[in-house]
């Protein structure tokens, strides 16, 4: 049997061919993560963290606590003041979407139901997040990215 030498074609073509998966994986990879992003929170970034400080102390003075599940069918998202009791706010906006694409987001019409808000939805397997924004009495908008904790 005749030995076979390995030459500088060889290991080049190796070199070549190696990198060639790897840089196709990479570009496969990149735009398939381009494709599915939500996009940007804000347009920019600059102004928007002019105002970043007072419009957090404001939210936080309101002291609101949200919660959101979904059992049955149903979909609720709570909002209770500092004491603990169930807030109606003057508008609500929400955006019920996956955390890694917007190809599934839907905005559901809630329903103050005295202690909460409510609305059909159907929703897959898999991670969901609310993104909400609530405005109060006064006229502070508190915006929240809520985590859904589905039953």
């Amino acid at each position: 049997m005749a030995e076979r030498k390995l030459t500088g074609k060889h290991v080049l073509f190796g070199f070549v061919a190696a990198f060639t998966v790897i840089i196709g994986v990479n570009l496969v990879l990149a735009y398939s993560a381009v494709k599915t992003f939500p996009g940007l929170e804000v347009k920019n970034s600059y102004v928007a963290s002019q105002t970043f400080n007072d419009r957090k102390a404001a939210q936080e003075a309101l002291g609101w606590d949200i919660s959101a599940r979904h059992k049955a069918g149903i979909l609720t998202l709570g909002i209770t003041d500092p004491e603990g009791t169930p807030v109606e706010v003057a508008d609500l906006k929400a955006t019920v979407g996956r955390a890694t694409h917007v190809k599934d987001d839907i905005t559901p019409e809630f329903i103050f139901n005295g202690s909460a808000y409510v609305a059909p939805v159907e929703l897959g397997d898999g991670n969901w997040n609310i993104r909400m924004i609530a405005l109060a009495d006064d006229g502070t908008e508190f915006k929240q990215r809520v985590v859904l904790i589905k039953d």
